[in-house]
């Protein structure tokens, strides 16, 4: 008989140096890890993360990172979001969604027009108690352990900004809304909080994100489909690493500055061929052929390297 024994270790997959970003939309019931994990596994990939963790109940948009896009994952972290939410009005559960066991009920007595009424008291930037139910931590312990546990501890409010709400449909108890909020804004805790304004409370039974910063589901993948095509197909889909940084001005190096930049100098700014006139993070790549070199932060008449490309030597 032929083959590896059961004592015989297992031949080592080779794994595959990828540098680019992959719009994923995640399942329901999936962990944002365990979809990294599975991603990587489909790639081959060596390196990889995600940009912030999106509930297992929830769906859409997760972009991951390979390799050199790994040091520029941060920005999406700070980057706002866009969601589309359902919400049952006249009951709240212990968790804010529909995971949770029913705690309290009341009648819906409210109509479309107080509850679009409720949702504009929530535009511009609002306090939010963080749930019980989430992964900050306490004393090193993350809440939800406290929670599960039948605990309850103190949690300071923390503000927010919610720069659209709009309903997409009523059909009472359930409405359906678009949100678009800045990092570390908790959808499940804004539908609790409509519920309470229209004095029936409420809880989340559906949620999807559709935009993280500038980027969004149109070009979004699925690991089933991922799983059905080759892999040259599949690396097809690997946007370039600068997608995470469509936002930031562009800046252009000529060779010497190039040079430079790359090994960590600050450039005068007076020195480049640039209109950039304001301050702030831009996106610096070669003169010729374009090759992206990293981020940079302009100020104070000097381009500063902040992170760099390896690669692009």
């Amino acid at each position: 008989m032929s083959g590896a024994t059961k004592d015989s270790p297992r031949p080592k997959i080779a794994r595959r140096a990828l540098d680019g970003v992959l719009l994923l939309d995640k399942p329901l019931g999936l962990s944002s890890n365990d979809a990294l994990i599975k991603a990587k596994r489909l790639f081959l990939a060596k390196k990889a993360g995600h940009t912030g963790t999106l509930d297992p109940l929830a769906t859409g948009l997760l972009p991951l990172c390979f390799g050199e896009a790994t040091k520029f994952s941060q920005d999406l972290l700070e980057a706002d979001k866009t969601y589309e939410a359902t919400m049952r009005l006249g009951m709240r559960t212990t968790t804010g969604d529909a995971e949770g066991e029913a705690i309290d009920e009341r009648a819906v007595t409210c109509d479309e027009a107080a509850v679009r009424d409720a949702m504009t008291r929530f535009l511009g930037e609002i306090v939010q108690i963080p749930p019980m139910y989430s992964a900050l931590k306490r004393d090193g312990k993350p809440l939800y352990e406290y929670a599960r546990a039948g605990q309850t501890v103190e949690r300071e409010g923390r503000n927010v900004t919610i720069h659209a709400l709009e309903m997409i449909a009523c059909a009472l108890p359930l409405v359906t809304f678009r949100v678009t909020c800045s990092k570390g804004t908790y959808v499940r805790t804004l539908a609790e909080d409509i519920g309470e304004t229209l004095v029936c409370g409420a809880h989340l039974t559906a949620l999807r994100r559709t935009g993280v910063g500038a980027l969004t589901l149109d070009h979004a993948v699925t690991l089933d489909a991922l799983a059905n095509i080759d892999e040259t197909a599949r690396d097809a889909w690997l946007q370039p690493v600068d997608a995470l940084l469509s936002t930031f001005p562009e800046v252009r190096l000529d060779d010497d500055a190039t040079r430079r930049f790359l090994h960590g100098q600050r450039l005068k700014l007076s020195d480049l061929s640039t209109d950039m006139l304001e301050a702030g993070r831009v996106r610096v790549y070669t003169q010729e052929g374009g090759r992206l070199l990293g981020v940079a932060k302009a100020g104070e008449g000097v381009l500063a390297p902040e992170r760099l490309i390896v690669t692009a030597g």
